[in-house]
């Protein structure tokens, strides 16, 4: 008697432990091993994070600097480090700069984001379905290889010189690099972590969910960062070869300017601050959420 009430106790709470170990399997997979440092490590690590890239960057503009002062090349073909510097801030002073970054970042943004809600699923489609993928999968991987600038003069024709342009030649670019970041990322994740997950009532949607996207997240976020990359300079690249009054006065805009006058202090000018936007994308957002995932991995 004793074993059959303990029998239908353990039947009872039988689905509520199901429930439970489905709530938190997201967890489990991304609390694989947890650790505290201390504060002093934290100084440490953001030191060796800081100091590299600020040495790097001395080291460039010295051997830039030597070269200017040998007198290679005419100082219209390379200026100095300081004539840069005088006309970044010029840039900045006129109020050009923060306006051209702003149209940038918030077109980057817009067009970034469609395409993570594109490629995301995508992603997950492919990398599921073996029929999808043998149909798919080449064609993401050429689109991959092709060059974000061959979709400009197409795209300019179809929208003319408008965002949709811009956010077209973006999508074209960074979805095919998302979901093969999608793909990869699910190829890495043991069967077992699908199986276990289906044993506790982890089937089709609530599968990716808890199961296939937090165990594929650092091919995801590999992807999302690449996917990033091909959406900043797909956009540059149609900001450079369009000029339009509805398109705004964007880092592109800047750059074709000073090709047009033929500044080449205005143009490294604009350099400096598209790869100055990129750097601070990557160091501010991606790095932190990959150092992150991998060290909830025990990986770092």
């Amino acid at each position: 008697m004793a074993a059959d009430t303990t029998d239908t106790a353990a039947g009872a709470a039988g689905p509520a432990t199901g429930g439970d170990a489905l709530a938190h399997i997201e967890a489990g997979l991304d609390a694989l091993e947890t650790s505290t440092e201390p504060e002093s490590s934290r100084l440490r690590h953001v030191a060796a994070s800081v100091l590299p890239p600020i040495v790097a960057v001395a080291l460039i503009v010295a051997v830039w600097q030597l070269l200017y002062a040998a007198k290679i090349w005419p100082d219209w073909k390379l200026p100095g480090p300081s004539e840069v510097f005088s006309s970044l801030k010029d840039t900045f002073s006129g109020g050009d700069a923060w306006g051209a970054v702003g149209h940038s970042i918030g077109h980057g943004a817009v067009g970034f984001g469609a395409s993570v809600a594109l490629g995301t699923p995508l992603g997950i489609l492919v990398g599921r379905y073996k029929a999808v993928r043998s149909g798919l999968g080449p064609i993401l991987s050429g689109l991959q290889s092709l060059p974000s600038v061959a979709w400009v003069p197409p795209a300019l024709m179809f929208f003319g010189p408008t965002p949709a342009m811009l956010y077209t030649v973006v999508l074209l670019g960074a979805v095919p690099s998302i979901a093969v970041g999608v793909m990869s990322g699910l190829d890495q994740v043991p069967p077992i972590y699908l199986r276990v997950g289906h044993n506790i009532g982890a089937r089709g949607l609530a599968s990716v969910r808890h199961v296939l996207l937090p165990a594929a997240l650092p091919g995801y976020l590999a992807g999302l960062r690449q996917g990033w990359a091909f959406a900043w300079r797909s956009l540059l690249a149609s900001e450079i070869i369009v000029q339009s009054a509805s398109l705004g006065h964007s880092l592109g805009f800047l750059l074709k300017n000073s090709q047009d006058a033929n500044d080449m202090s205005g143009a490294f000018a604009a350099i400096v601050l598209i790869l100055a936007v990129g750097v601070a994308v990557n160091q501010l957002l991606f790095a932190p959420l990959e150092r992150r995932v991998l060290k909830a991995r025990g990986l770092a």
